[in-house]
């Protein structure tokens, strides 16, 4: 009997060991279109952007004024009329130079748990991805990564401050 029972907790312990843990891994953004390492640098950063990048327009004078970010409601990836125009412009360079790419960079506010504002700040990049698609913009001119929270621009807790922190801003690589 003691067999039989030493047996049975073996198989048991052998069982449990082989059990998949629900570990939810902590979500690193990723860039689907430009590898792992898009834009990566260790020269520093410059004073007008923390996060590196060129802004779009700065050597190219034809570029005019475009605006690079756009902003959303409290909880919603719905782009607002208000800034419809500014996707439409984005579409129509990317579609006039079939060869320029950019990345979506989504985030949210502090408010909410930072598995929902990643989910967020993807949804919303996702929106905009699909407006720059109906325009006419190639899918593989547009990738779309989510900071969620933790990129803000406005570091305090009033509604202006989380207003400025709901948004995409679109990168277009050096």
């Amino acid at each position: 009997m003691s067999d039989f029972k030493l047996i049975a907790l073996a198989v048991i312990a052998v069982l449990l060991a082989g059990c998949a843990r629900d570990t939810i891994p902590d979500p690193e953004p990723t860039d689907t279109t430009y590898g792992g390492d898009a834009g990566a640098s260790t020269s520093g950063m410059d004073g007008d952007d923390p996060y590196g990048g060129e802004r779009y327009g700065e050597d190219d004078p034809s570029a005019g004024e475009l605006a690079m970010v756009i902003h959303f409601e409290f909880d919603s990836s719905e782009v607002r009329p208000q800034d419809q125009d500014v996707v439409v412009r984005h579409a129509m360079q990317l579609g006039e130079n079939p060869g320029m790419r950019v990345r979506l960079e989504g985030h949210a506010d502090e408010r909410g748990s930072r598995e929902y504002n990643i989910g967020l700040g993807e949804r919303r990049a996702q929106a905009v991805r699909r407006m720059l698609m109906i325009q006419g913009v190639s899918a593989s001119q547009v990738s779309t990564v989510s900071f969620g929270e933790e990129r803000p621009v406005a570091f305090g807790s009033s509604e202006g401050d989380y207003a400025q922190n709901r948004r995409v801003e679109f990168k277009y690589p050096n």
